[in-house]
């Protein structure tokens, strides 16, 4: 027997739990190809047994965008330890993440059975059960969550929305509260302001944010956000002020950066948002953003590029759908949309992270509805997408075209219903490939070729910008789809009577 440690003698549980630490710990970093390594190390030592390294490993695939492969990193954690809290936890917010929800719900409880408290937890189930309706759940949840945790700006965050959307006026009381007992919490005062700026109220949130830049110094984020929040003001020059200087203290900030650049461009100064617009486009070649900012830059300069970008002829295609074999018409089929979606339209108020304005969005994503008719909805966007595809081509030198190989899938698929002064604000899709718009029901408004009430619009940006105007619309009509290129800026003109338009739209992505 040893009786003291021998220095060529490695403890095998010992190097696990290090390797499982330092997994964790790359994952902080972003290092995720490494924190993936540690995790198959670790597996490794246990012989594929230890349910933290499978643990471990789910948390890692996450992180990747490998959803699937995370699920089974979880279950396969439970198989080997089948009372393993954080696997059950973790399983439940990545189900609730994918808007699987009632099996969401049935992890985050098991996780509760077996003792955990904590504020992860709350969000988690109360985000679950937003998305089954269950409301009144969901807030007491998320007060709990804030209860715990008053400085966690997530929790806070969540809840304020939930009460927004519920048409709560004082939806915002908690994280208020919250801020001003801590007045050095430099994250929560920020999240606050970021909160009062999607509201609307940009005159408090001008106010939190130089209250917080006062106390804490020129932090690059606070200024970035208080520019970005001076630009919806119209105040650009002050706007453009503090966007460099933010920018100049993070150069390789995404977020930093497309504040400055949208600015510039709001300043008609095309010229000095290239540079910006170009570096990200080398780093982040799929991101829609950067693509939208550039073909403005290029409509600024009356370069070529913007056409090849906004070719709306043959990128914006039209198609009217024909009725699923259930149904005996297109107007049938879309009156079982209408009974299936209005009991998904419970919301008095519209979420303060979309485009959509005086409406209501679903809860959860369409593509785990059970329904049959979003079903059927769902298969009869196949053969339209299938056809754009056949369009498109491949040609490489096009950020569109360049990446259509293989088949699509749908990531996300949501319905939106405009009431009196409903619209979208200008937005594009930063997650999307394709984007689309599905007519379930119009107001007779939209008729008016005129005032255009309710029809969509291309070409002009979420915020002005000089001689940048909407310049290509489509008409709504029941049953028809509307196809287009994710990074294209698109809105909605407003409708204006007591008839509401109902919608469903969704992103799809090249599948390899």
């Amino acid at each position: 027997m040893l009786t003291v440690q021998d220095p060529h003698i490695i403890d095998p549980a010992r190097t696990l739990s290090a390797e499982i630490t330092a997994a964790y710990e790359l994952v902080e970093r972003g290092a995720l190809a490494e924190a993936e390594s540690a995790c198959r190390r670790a597996l490794a030592l246990s012989g594929g047994r230890h349910p933290g390294a499978w643990t471990a490993l789910g948390v890692v695939l996450r992180e990747q965008k490998r959803p699937a492969e995370s699920e089974q990193a979880y279950r396969r954690a439970l198989k080997e330890a089948p009372r393993h809290v954080p696997a059950h936890h973790n399983l439940g917010a990545l189900l609730s993440h994918l808007e699987r929800a009632e099996e969401a719900l049935v992890s985050l409880d098991r996780a509760a059975a077996l003792g955990l408290k904590a504020p992860e937890l709350y969000i988690n189930r109360g985000r679950t059960l937003a998305q089954l309706y269950r409301f009144d759940e969901a807030e007491r949840e998320y007060v709990r969550a804030v209860g715990l945790a008053p400085r966690n700006s997530m929790a806070q965050a969540d809840l304020a929305r939930l009460r927004h959307i519920r048409g709560d006026p004082a939806f915002a009381r908690d994280m208020a509260a919250a801020a001003a007992a801590h007045p050095a919490d430099i994250a929560l005062h920020l999240a606050y302001a970021e909160l009062l700026q999607r509201a609307g109220d940009l005159a408090a949130a001008e106010r939190a944010l130089r209250i917080l830049l006062a106390k804490s110094g020129a932090i690059p984020e606070v200024r970035s956000v208080l520019a970005s929040v001076l630009q919806e003001m119209g105040r650009l020059k002050e706007a453009e002020t503090e966007a460099l200087e933010a920018a100049i203290g993070r150069p390789n900030h995404s977020n930093v950066i497309a504040t400055l650049v949208s600015i510039e461009l709001a300043r008609g100064q095309p010229d000095a948002a290239l540079p910006f617009i170009r570096a990200q486009r080398q780093r982040q070649p799929l991101e829609q953003l950067w693509i939208a900012y550039e073909a403005i830059a290029a409509r600024l300069l009356q370069d070529p590029l913007y056409r090849k970008l906004y070719d709306y002829e043959r990128f914006v295609r039209v198609y009217e759908l024909e009725a699923p074999a259930t149904w005996r018409s297109m107007g049938e089929f879309n009156a079982a949309l209408i009974e299936a979606l209005r009991v998904r339209h419970r919301f008095a108020g519209h979420p303060l992270d979309q485009s959509l304005r005086n409406g209501s969005q679903s809860a959860r994503s369409l593509l785990t509805d059970a329904d049959a008719a979003v079903k059927a909805l769902l298969d009869a966007f196949v053969t339209p997408l299938e056809d754009y595809r056949a369009a498109l081509g491949t040609e490489a030198d096009h950020p569109l075209s360049a990446r259509n190989r293989g088949g699509i899938s749908l990531q996300g698929c949501w319905s939106v219903e405009l009431r009196r002064d409903g619209f979208h604000m200008n937005h594009i899709h930063p997650e999307g490939w394709l984007s689309s718009a599905y007519y379930v029901s119009v107001p007779v408004e939209v008729d008016d070729t005129e005032a255009k009430s309710g029809w969509i619009k291309f070409g002009e940006p979420r915020v002005p910008m000089p001689g940048v105007q909407a310049e290509h619309f489509v008409q709504p009509r029941a049953g028809r789809l509307v196809l287009f290129p994710s990074y294209m800026w698109h809105g909605t003109n407003a409708i204006h009577g007591e008839e509401p338009r109902l919608t469903v739209a969704f992103d799809a992505t090249p599948r390899p």
